[in-house]
């Protein structure tokens, strides 16, 4: 069903703040008006295409503190309507509270810390100076694909604007392009697609470099202060900055669905927005309390299927692959940690739990681990000697984070701001979420939650003992298990062969798990930069030319080959 455009830049530019109040007093008593609608007026599965369109639009670095999840301290028109068009879920997690490790458990469906993927980072650690450490690529098993293969392997164009980031290069096979100026817009007339869009005006970045970008909203908003932040000028225009950041970020939302309505795809595309883990400010990213690890996720189908609604059900980042590709009506494949809680495949039960995973960022070395259930949040601290606070180069250049080092030097941190400074851990923690949303009550010593801390510690434990966690081995060994001698292995060439009754080519590669990847060239074409996946034998016609590289993730992509 076509409706009003989505607010684009300018059109915002042009309003009013009151204009938009007006809009979102609209806004939230429709979306108030769906959720009174009852279940049984729902149908039960979305009517969508056999091949729908799937659509990720993915802001960095943000907790749910927009106005669909209850915080109306800023107006988003854009994320607004897809909510109260779409389905809002509560109750969704990161594996890790930073982007790449994260991301590699989106594209993969496998938890970081399961394939090598936990450090953050491992392509360019040499920049931080920890002895012995090498920049590195992990390497999951060799029958990984990314989540983006799959797609194209069952005829979808796929591409990724632009942010990749999962430690590890991507496959040569995985995207038909991964770019700044990757867009459906490139496919083929009438081809599905799978269009990844990243939105890093909400990065913390962002919020630091202030001076390249402009406040969008009143120098004097009230916002919101987290109980360990400083409610000191300092700390609101930090926060306000943050606030303003999810305006630009609405705006550029609102631009890629006006351009979906525009090519009148609105109606066959099932559209994700999502963050990639918690809040940038300090205690919320890479740390695995809840504001560094739940994240807003909305979900609209073509037929507003749930219009209005919320789900509460647990979410990990590893069922998105899964899901996703049920969406798609394609089988999700069986190695994944993940579930499709959507779709022709989402045949498992609801999630008992979440599990999330902090190691090394940067230069600091840590290891915690994290079990959630609906109400509770378990934290296992493996280096309990250490402090929470880790002194990182790149969080420090955020001024909120510079007052409260001040303050601490000072003596001026209050009980809660003063938790994140302690200079040793409790080797356990147990959070009642529900009545301590910002997880600064321990109650892993009170009898009272003994069996519940029973319970999240043997989930713990089996969680880890299932993923062969990695995060127990020390990362030079790490390396060594994945690159010998510190040497990245390398793709073995495809081979290429004819039957002596057909002039079809088969291709194949003697490297365990490589995926080939292929362009035919005719007389005068160049190489381009999109490789076409081999499936199945090839014939090349007279004064054509057949070109052929084989790449298993995480290995070096093997030379090409060349065939007239």
């Amino acid at each position: 069903m076509q409706s009003t455009k989505f607010d684009s830049p300018s059109n915002i530019h042009r309003k009013a703040f009151k204009l938009l109040g007006v809009i979102a007093v609209v806004l939230v008593t429709s979306q108030c008006s769906n959720e009174d609608s009852t279940p049984s007026s729902q149908a039960l599965a979305p009517n969508v295409p056999e091949s729908p369109n799937i659509l990720w639009l993915v802001a960095e670095d943000l907790s749910p503190i927009i106005p669909p999840f209850g915080d109306n301290t800023v107006e988003t028109p854009n994320l607004t309507r897809l909510a109260n068009e779409g389905i809002r879920y509560t109750q969704v997690f990161s594996s890790s509270g930073v982007c790449a490790p994260s991301r590699a458990a989106i594209a993969t469906g496998m938890y970081q810390n399961r394939i090598g993927a936990q450090h953050m980072r491992t392509t360019n650690i040499a920049d931080f100076g920890v002895e012995g450490i090498i920049p590195y690529e992990a390497v999951p098993p060799p029958y990984v694909k990314m989540h983006s293969q799959y797609f194209r392997e069952a005829g979808y164009y796929a591409s990724n604007n632009a942010k990749e980031d999962y430690q590890f290069r991507k496959a040569i096979t995985a995207w038909d392009d991964s770019s700044s100026s990757a867009h459906w817009r490139n496919k083929a007339e009438g081809q599905p697609f799978f269009s990844v869009f990243n939105f890093g005006i909400t990065h913390e970045s962002q919020v630091w470099g202030q001076a390249d970008n402009p406040l969008l909203v009143d120098d004097n908003l009230e916002v919101p202060v987290p109980p360990y932040l400083p409610d000191s000028e300092i700390g609101r225009k930090d926060i306000r900055q943050v606030y303003s950041n999810i305006v630009a970020m609405d705006q550029q939302v609102g631009e890629i669905l006006n351009q979906l309505e525009e090519d009148g795809l609105l109606d066959s595309t099932i559209i994700f927005w999502y963050t990639d883990h918690g809040g940038p400010l300090p205690r919320q990213k890479r740390l695995l309390y809840d504001s560094g690890i739940h994240l807003p996720l909305i979900i609209r189908f073509p037929d507003q299927f749930r219009a209005g609604e919320t789900d509460d059900q647990l979410i990990s980042f590893v069922d998105f692959k899964s899901t996703a590709l049920s969406l798609a009506g394609i089988e999700p494949p069986t190695y994944v940690d993940g579930r499709a809680f959507l779709g022709k495949y989402a045949n498992t039960p609801n999630r008992d739990y979440v599990h999330a995973a902090a190691d090394r960022f940067d230069s600091e070395y840590d290891m915690i681990r994290a079990t959630r259930d609906n109400q509770f949040k378990y934290l296992r601290n493996y280096n309990p000697e250490k402090p929470y606070y880790l002194p990182l180069t790149y969080r420090e250049q955020m001024p909120v984070m510079q007052e409260l080092l001040r303050m601490r030097d000072a003596g001026q941190l209050n009980a809660a701001q003063a938790q994140w400074f302690r200079t040793s851990k409790e080797e356990e923690e147990l959070f009642d979420i529900e009545n301590d949303p910002y997880e600064l009550n321990n109650l892993a010593t009170d009898p009272s939650y003994a069996e519940k801390l029973a319970e999240l510690r043997e989930e713990t434990d089996s969680w880890m003992n299932y993923i062969d966690d990695k995060g127990l081995m020390p990362e030079v060994e790490l390396i060594e298990s994945m690159w010998p001698n510190g040497v990245q292995p390398m793709t073995l060439s495809p081979i290429a062969s004819k039957a002596s009754d057909s002039d079809a080519i088969t291709l194949r590669s003697e490297t365990e798990g490589a995926s080939i990847g292929y362009q035919v060239l005719n007389e005068g074409e160049e190489l381009g930069t999109t490789w076409q996946i081999y499936q199945s034998p090839l014939t090349v016609l007279e004064g054509q030319t057949l070109l052929a590289i084989a790449h298993r993730i995480g290995f070096i992509p093997s030379t090409t080959i060349s065939i007239r």
